[in-house]
């Protein structure tokens, strides 16, 4: 059963490989077609539209279901800093779409330099090379500039995936200074079960299963709060929340889920 399993998953892995291409070429096409010639934040509130559909036909097409809640605590005309758990590379296919209104990612560099795909990466995100200092402040000038305009920014705070046995890695810096010089608030979201879905230490595997994300209740920086105070909060409630999880059935599970 566990050859069959991995015969299975290698398969599902071209499969789903084969409809992501297919499908960015079919809704590259209209965003293309509508919003060249368009500036932010129209563009990437058009761009964020366009990907919930595809992302919701990819999703489907491959056999993966999405449970989103906690999209009411986004308040309206108000823009926040998103920051979300970080297991697999479906996260951001994930995340970016089903934050309520148009929205940036900040995003490493490495991947805008794949063809084609470059054209859809550089339209909802920010990047940043993290090995050079002057991209990384560059970065945080255009995140500031972001939420300006009235939209979202959404940070991994760990940086990269977690491959760790723990619920999450210890968070970088960036999300909790930015919303301490901008005083914006922070919205958590927890995202589950991708690592199973795409697992880490497989190589070219996937797994259909049902995925989750969370959108918790705003955080809110203190008056005069420090950096590190604000990331312990937001870091003591993520952590809460993976382990929790929505309900008590799906406890054990997630539990679980980190070490595979």
């Amino acid at each position: 059963m566990k050859l069959i399993r991995e015969i299975l998953g290698r398969i599902m892995a071209f499969w789903a490989l084969l409809i992501f291409l297919v499908t960015m070429i079919l809704f590259l096409i209209p965003f293309l077609a509508f919003c060249y010639f368009e500036r932010d934040p129209k563009k990437t509130r058009r761009f964020v539209s366009i990907s919930r559909y595809w992302m919701d036909t990819f999703f489907f097409v491959v056999g993966c279901s999405i449970m989103v809640k906690g999209q009411e605590n986004f308040m309206p005309g108000e823009t926040y800093i998103v920051v979300c758990n970080h297991n697999s590379f479906f996260d951001i296919f994930i995340s970016s779409p089903r934050i309520p209104g148009g929205n940036k990612t900040i995003a490493k560099i490495e991947l805008a330099r794949i063809p084609v795909f470059n054209l859809i990466y550089n339209s909802g995100t920010v990047l940043v090379d993290r090995k050079n200092d002057r991209s990384r402040s560059e970065s945080f000038v255009k995140m500031k500039a972001v939420l300006d305009q009235g939209l979202h920014m959404c940070i991994y705070p760990e940086g990269t995936r977690n491959r760790t046995d723990q619920p999450l890695k210890a968070f970088h810096n960036g999300a909790f200074k930015l919303a301490i010089e901008t005083n914006r608030s922070i919205i958590p979201a927890v995202i589950f079960n991708t690592r199973n879905v795409l697992p880490a230490k497989k190589t070219f595997f996937m797994w259909p299963q049902k995925m989750e994300i969370s959108f918790l209740p705003a955080i809110s920086p203190f008056p005069d709060e420090s950096m590190e105070s604000l990331k312990g909060r937001v870091f003591e409630i993520m952590k809460h929340h993976y382990l929790a999880g929505f309900n008590g059935s799906h406890v054990a599970k997630r539990k679980k889920a980190p070490g595979r």
